[in-house]
């Protein structure tokens, strides 16, 4: 197995950053995704709080992924698996907030996945950096709506 965990900070409070989470239609807007495939997708919510059980499909360039949201702790631990991926097997990861000390969150996005062979070194290097984006894309966001 292999494995990514990123960190970002921001000055919103988890409430915010929690919101932008669970909402599958803005993560385009902040995240290192490009669109999300809403007809690929699964159990999408109409008012952007999407439940554990929810697939969605978000695409990348050319390359369509699907997570299934496995565990919701509001406010606090945000839990996916991958449902579809063309790179990777066994892929679980956790996105978990945390209240600073006179406001804020820290974020921490973490993963652990299997790589399709011969594909180790290249995902182990790119998810770190990509993964990294979508913390800090969030952590900018987030702040930018809470303003």
């Amino acid at each position: 197995m292999q494995s990514y965990d990123v960190t970002a900070e921001t000055p919103a409070p988890p409430s915010v950053v929690w919101s932008l989470l669970l909402d599958a239609r803005s993560w385009p807007t902040w995240s290192a995704v490009d669109a999300l495939e809403a007809d690929q997708s699964e159990g999408l919510s109409a008012d952007g709080r999407d439940e554990v059980g929810a697939v969605r499909a978000f695409r990348t360039g050319k390359v369509v992924t699907k997570e299934r949201i496995t565990e919701l702790e509001p406010g606090r631990r945000f839990a996916y698996e991958g449902a579809e991926n063309p790179q990777l097997t066994d892929y679980r990861a956790a996105v978990e907030l945390r209240e600073l000390p006179g406001g804020g969150t820290r974020i921490r996005w973490h993963g652990t996945y299997r790589a399709r062979r011969g594909m180790g070194w290249f995902m182990r290097r790119y998810l770190r950096r990509f993964m990294g984006r979508m913390a800090a894309g969030l952590a900018e966001h987030a702040a930018t709506v809470s303003r």
